[in-house]
């Protein structure tokens, strides 16, 4: 299989709003030994890529790819990758995904199988990798219950799915419109707003033994912090600052030293895992709109602005 010395990718050269990504050409680069060339066919759009274009993730100093989640097929191979030319692969942790074609670690990539769509690929790696290594690193086990705020975003549907899944209650705080997808997954919805707090204990009479924080609101760390004793076994994703002020545990890009090779290890271990689960009937993905890499800006937009639900993807 052939691919072209360029192609497009879309590119941050300073931090801003949505009207700083920039579709432009960029060097397709050969793949060297352990690693593996993809045509992008999908590739996931998260909050942290927002972070990262306004500059919050680290400084722009001169033009940068944007992405980390992608599926795709193979079209060359380095030497001692474990693929073929032609190989349907997810990838998750790649640099520029938001591109017709990515270079990087075989390590990095898992077989899609076989029922599962280009786009449900694309969607999985930050959220499933958070949620997975989150209740893992919490210990979450069965018979236990699970909090999880902003339960109708795509690490919350993942989190309450592998609950469930490993026979932990879940109760899950969200906005009303999005309470019967919860209720699909096997989740206790319960509202935002005045009252959250009684609204939870009345939901979870046998008490919250893990919180994942994932909405990075004071309403939503009060109640957790009211409703949980060992601090530890709250987990929030959003404000990297509360790990010190409140004695919480944070697992951010944000906070250094949050992410251990340990850490690291169970996000990767994540990925093949759902996948599978895809295949077999037992996992989720919602999916909301596509755009080709053009209307990145737009797409950008919307997961700033909320919208009614489901993982944003771009078709390179």
């Amino acid at each position: 299989m052939t691919f072209p010395e360029v192609a497009k990718a879309v590119l941050i050269t300073r931090a801003g709003g949505p009207e700083v990504l920039e579709v432009r050409d960029v060097p397709v680069v050969p793949p060297g030994p352990g690693e593996v060339l993809v045509r992008v066919r999908a590739a996931g759009v998260n909050p942290v890529d927002a972070k990262i274009r306004k500059g919050t993730r680290g400084e722009i100093a001169e033009p940068k790819r944007i992405g980390a989640d992608a599926a795709g097929e193979v079209v060359a191979v380095g030497e001692g990758a474990p693929f073929a030319v032609g190989d349907a692969v997810i990838g998750w942790g790649q640099p520029g995904t938001y591109s017709e074609y990515v270079t990087g670690p075989a390590a990095t990539w898992t077989a899609l199988p076989a029922g599962v769509s280009f786009a449900q690929g694309a969607a999985l790696g930050v959220p499933a990798s958070t949620a997975y290594q989150c209740l893992k690193s919490a210990g979450l086990a069965a018979g236990e219950t699970l909090l999880v705020h902003a339960g109708a975003g795509a690490v919350g549907q993942a989190a309450i799915q592998f609950a469930r899944l490993w026979g932990a209650s879940v109760v899950a705080t969200a906005s009303s419109r999005n309470h019967d997808r919860l209720r699909a997954l096997g989740a206790v919805p319960v509202a935002y707003g005045d009252g959250l707090l009684d609204r939870v204990r009345a939901a979870a009479s046998q008490g919250i033994d893990v919180v994942l924080e994932a909405a990075g609101t004071q309403e939503a760390l009060d109640v957790s912090l009211a409703l949980v004793d060992d601090r530890t076994r709250i987990v929030e994703i959003v404000v990297p600052g509360w790990a010190a002020e409140y004695g919480v545990t944070v697992f951010s890009g944000g906070l250094p030293g949050s992410i251990t090779p340990e850490v690291s290890a169970l996000r990767d271990e994540a990925i093949p895992y759902t996948a599978a689960l895809i295949a077999e009937g037992r996992f989720e993905v919602e999916l909301a709109q596509s755009f080709p890499l053009a209307e990145a800006a737009r797409a950008h937009e919307l997961i700033e602005t909320g919208h009614p639900g489901g993982k944003i993807v771009l078709n390179p």
